[in-house]
């Protein structure tokens, strides 16, 4: 790696080049408190995966305020802060014309000229969100707070304009080709999905199929946990869309709540008793083995000559996402709990015991390549989050950096396992 040795300066990312300057950010900003008069301007809002961006691309279900008058209004080159999640990296600067939630914190550029991307990639950066942990003020991690005094007593690197964009070209070129990576990683996984979704679509299609009640070729499966018992237990829960299981940190009895918990076996059916609408069912493999679900997650097992593996395939295809919609009744919003009874009721095809391992089989191969898949995304993900760190900070020097073939050895690597 090319790497420039003389820092000395320190800032809220360490240690920088002694060429560059640095000052505190409120040489750089101010805060801007400019309310929208109509609130009709373009809502945005800040994340930590996506930076500042607008709220009508984004799939967002939370509650929306009435009018969105008294919205704070935002500018290009504006910086934009989170106050209550600015510690996982939820900042950013605009590119957009817009407004943004009261509690956000809006900071308008002042002083000499500067290359925003360069500050929106420093404010995102590993370090410099570090530092925002360090100064947000708060009891638990959920109500931290980073307040305008804090951000503006940042002290910030500064590059000579020349080197700001020359880094900024550096980070465009290369996150994109990282981010451009892990699409076509997950257009692997959405191929298998493809696979999976036709398999099932024509065992649906055949008329021939014998249909049974759901009821009469699975069972429900109750192991129940006596937390008493149990030091500390994992808690899992279901992504939606088909997406798998999440684990929970391990808690002990006083961290479990009220609820009544059981233990999940590999192979088990799980199915969400609040969101199952959404597609949020799963089969629990090894790594699942001696983790618990509460009671609102209904647990299954099909009956002997059954595949479980296959009701998983059949529930995330269009067709079972039609019988789990119809079998969770709500009055409004997102309250529509799963009535199992009814889910019992529904006429499922069974298809030949070859037609229902083939499924199966797809599915474990959708499995073993998502591991696969998860891995070099997160390989990815660590590598951009990296190279970020090291140019804002003047670790590399990007002019030479490329041309030395350092920057892509990994990222050449990964596209010819794409190949």
């Amino acid at each position: 790696m090319n790497t420039i040795q003389a820092h000395h300066l320190k800032t809220s990312v360490g240690d920088i080049p002694a060429e560059w300057e640095a000052a505190r950010a409120k040489t750089l900003y101010r805060e801007r408190k400019e309310l929208s008069k109509s609130g009709e301007e373009e809502l945005l809002t800040a994340s930590h995966l996506t930076g500042i961006t607008k709220r009508s691309e984004k799939n967002v279900g939370m509650f929306m305020a009435e009018t969105l008058e008294g919205y704070k209004i935002v500018s290009p080159e504006d910086a934009v802060v989170n106050t209550m999640w600015a510690w996982m990296g939820a900042l950013g600067i605009s590119s957009e014309h817009g407004i943004i939630s009261p509690s956000y914190g809006v900071y308008s550029p002042i002083g000499e000229e500067k290359d925003f991307r360069f500050f929106d990639y420093l404010f995102r950066s590993a370090p410099f969100v570090a530092d925002i942990n360090r100064r947000s003020k708060g009891i638990w991690s959920s109500r931290l707070r980073l307040y305008p005094d804090d951000f503006l007593a940042m002290r910030l690197p500064i590059p000579p304009i020349p080197v700001q964009k020359n880094i900024a070209d550096f980070l465009d070129k290369e996150t994109d080709r990282i981010d451009g990576l892990v699409k076509k990683k997950l257009l692997f996984l959405e191929a298998v999905g493809q696979r999976i979704e036709a398999l099932v679509a024509d065992v649906i299609s055949n008329t021939s199929t014998p249909r049974l009640r759901f009821e009469n070729i699975s069972r429900r499966v109750l192991r129940p946990v006596v937390l008493s018992e149990h030091h500390e237990l994992v808690r899992l829960g279901l992504y939606n869309r088909g997406r798998g299981i999440f684990k929970k940190l391990a808690a002990d009895q006083e961290g479990m709540g009220d609820s009544d918990f059981f233990f999940v076996e590999p192979g088990d059916l799980i199915l969400s008793g609040q969101f199952a609408w959404e597609g949020s069912v799963a089969l629990a493999s090894e790594d699942e083995q001696g983790c618990v679900v509460s009671h609102r997650y209904p647990v299954f097992k099909a009956i002997a000559g059954i595949s479980t593996a296959y009701l998983l395939g059949l529930f995330r295809s269009s067709y079972g996402d039609f019988l789990l919609n119809e079998a969770s009744r709500g009055s409004a919003g997102r309250n529509r709990p799963l009535n199992t009874w009814r889910l019992g009721k529904e006429k499922i095809p069974v298809p030949s015991k070859r037609v229902q391992a083939a499924i199966a089989q797809a599915l474990s191969d959708e499995q073993q390549l998502k591991k696969k898949v998860d891995r070099s995304i997160q390989l990815l993900i660590e590598t951009r989050a990296a190279l970020i760190t090291a140019a804002v900070t003047g670790q590399i020097d990007v002019d030479t950096y490329g041309k030395t073939g350092t920057t892509s050895a990994t990222l050449d690597r990964i596209e010819e396992e794409i190949k």
